[in-house]
């Protein structure tokens, strides 16, 4: 008797098909708050490129792998030098100490664009993604500023029915050899960003169109889902705690209905604009250590290891996440960004 129909239900494929956390996890947004926040598109002086690879539940089969590539930057740049502080190191004195901080003024008006390519597998099921971000910064006072951003983009949602695994179940074989079914929607993401001197607020949202979802062809069907939106809200302060150290601690507060309320806390301390330390704790799930190098005035790298507490570490490894960034067009020689801290 031929098999018709499978239903596949595995824990991770209906964390990612049905009313779960859809949207991949990351530990270094701290880094790149422009991969949650589109309204970050432009936000400094020069293009921001960022790649990163994130291999969650390392030794759990099937686990997420999580990869994408985001550029984004300003339109137009600003002529005045006010950031050409910073490309001078010399010994004993810090480009970004307080006297740094006390000649901070807000974003001339500008447009800011940017494009992401992102890939999240997890098991028999991949998400790709690509989209493009247009966001406009505009000065609110002497010191703050406000930028409002949109991405608009597809996803394409697909599922490898020959990795599906059905026990003892005897297969149709017409089943295993389906191939890659392939689902393609579209995607809007949009965002708030508010931020000064020594602190900034965002707001955004992501998936906004909720959507069903089914991959079924002649012979497999999987149940339908429904692609939900996410809420993000960040926060953080800037703490001098001496000329040459900073203290940043920050939140991420993610909503997904009706999933209860998650958040991370971190921290993350920063020794002049050259290398900072830090460490986060997501609730219910665990803890993670974070540290960077400022390389040159066009190169940083990021790395991450978080730890389970949840029952996933009696099978998983940790997870361990890597970024590398690049400045490009950094005319100014600025070694660390100046309004993502």
């Amino acid at each position: 008797m031929k098999l018709k129909r499978i239903l596949v239900v595995t824990g991770i494929f209906c964390c990612m098909a049905a009313t779960a956390q859809q949207r991949p996890y990351y530990t270094q947004y701290i880094m790149n708050n422009y991969i949650i926040n589109p309204a970050v598109a432009g936000i400094e002086n020069y293009w921001d490129v960022k790649a990163s690879h994130r291999l969650q539940w390392v030794g759990l089969q099937d686990a997420p792998v999580t990869t994408y590539l985001t550029i984004h930057g300003p339109l137009h740049k600003s002529d005045y030098d006010r950031e050409s502080a910073t490309s001078f190191h010399a010994t004993g004195s810090n480009p970004r100490g307080e006297a740094y901080w006390r000649d901070y003024v807000s974003a001339e008006p500008h447009h800011g664009v940017g494009f992401t390519v992102l890939n999240d597998r997890t098991g028999p099921l991949n998400r790709f993604a690509a989209y493009g971000t247009y966001a406009y910064h505009l000065g609110l006072s002497p010191s703050t500023s406000l930028s409002a951003g949109v991405s608009v983009g597809i996803t394409n949602m697909s599922l490898d029915a020959s990795k599906l695994n059905f026990g003892n179940t005897t297969v149709d074989p017409a089943v295993a050899g389906s191939g890659v079914i392939n689902r393609i929607k579209p995607d809007i993401s949009a965002g708030l960003w508010l931020y000064s001197r020594n602190y900034f607020v965002g707001l955004a949202a992501q998936q906004i169109i909720p959507q069903q979802i089914a991959f079924s062809d002649n012979t497999v069907h999987l149940q339908d889902g429904k692609l939900l939106p996410h809420l993000f809200f960040s926060a953080g302060y800037r703490v001098q705690l001496s000329d040459n150290v900073s203290f940043l601690p920050s939140t991420l507060i993610r909503y997904v209905s009706p999933l209860p309320i998650g958040f991370d806390l971190n921290a993350k301390f920063q020794y002049q604009d050259l290398i900072w330390l830090g460490a986060s704790y997501r609730y219910q799930d665990g803890f993670a250590a974070m540290a960077g190098l400022n390389i040159s005035n066009s190169i940083n790298i990021g790395y991450s290891y978080d730890m389970q507490t949840s029952n996933l570490n009696t099978v998983s490894k940790g997870t361990h996440e890597i970024l590398i960034g690049f400045l490009l067009g950094n005319r100014y020689g600025d070694w660390c960004p100046r309004n993502l801290w």
